[in-house]
């Protein structure tokens, strides 16, 4: 049986306690063992995070120790998957800019905030995560994000929609479903997501869902890990250099 771990907590307005509840049941329905915390201290045993297969955060506008996100990242290049949406992932922690190498993405805006009518334009292309899914309407949160060039993206929306100042450069077409590879972990995000009920449409939701799977089979056998995730310090990586903090 699979092991995954879903933490939810930060800001409330995102309804993390009724997502994290969403993918719980997801998850349990594809025969997963499930635990579900509330707190950021459930990223403190880094042996335990390397045990799992699948490690899906829904924490928004928070503050995280380097100590945790070196535990989450350690498991990660190990082969525990990361999965997420929204804010819960890519506004998870906007000081840890090792977070957001890991994640692919961080969110800068909403231009008209929520109630923003948009298309979700799926790219089709080999991955399995969008296999005879079609492109559809969402009113909601449209996320401008600062994206990572080398992850995957799987679905775009095109800006600008509301008005603002961004509006006086060309149009582009923002990632909204990436995928990308931390180590041997594989990472999903998909920015929709503002409250339950946007995830519980259904063309979200299957997204979602086929996301989770997908990053929880990533997991690579002991012998292909050696020499990561071990602990010990020369295996944590960051990439803030001279900004980190013993």
């Amino acid at each position: 049986m699979k092991k995954a771990l879903i933490v939810w907590g930060g800001w409330d307005g995102h309804e993390p306690q009724q997502i994290a509840a969403i993918f719980a049941n997801i998850l349990e329905a594809h025969q997963f063992q499930v635990e579900v915390s509330d707190t950021l201290d459930a990223f403190g045993d880094g042996s335990k995070l390397k045990s799992l297969d699948l490690i899906v955060p829904v924490w928004t506008m928070g503050e995280i120790s380097q100590e945790y996100v070196n535990n989450i990242s350690e498991a990660v290049q190990g082969g525990t998957g990361l999965a997420g949406c929204h804010g819960g992932m890519c506004d998870a922690f906007r000081n840890n800019v090792d977070w957001q190498f890991m994640t692919g993405g961080q969110w800068v805006a909403h231009p008209g905030n929520d109630g923003v009518k948009y298309t979700v334009e799926i790219k089709q292309s080999s991955s399995p995560l969008v296999q005879g899914m079609e492109d559809f309407i969402v009113e909601s949160e449209q996320y401008y994000l600062h994206v990572d060039p080398a992850v995957e993206v799987l679905a775009t929306t095109r800006f600008p929609v509301a008005d603002g100042p961004h509006r006086f450069n060309k149009a582009v077409d923002m990632p909204v479903v990436w995928t990308k590879r931390w180590g041997h972990g594989r990472v999903y995000y998909n920015s929709l997501g503002h409250h339950a009920n946007i995830v519980e449409m259904p063309s979200i939701k299957e997204l979602m869902t086929r996301g989770l799977l997908w990053a929880a089979e990533g997991k690579v056998s002991t012998e292909a890990n050696a020499g990561l995730g071990s602990g010990s310090k020369a295996n944590i990586y960051s990439g803030m250099g001279d900004s980190q903090v013993d």
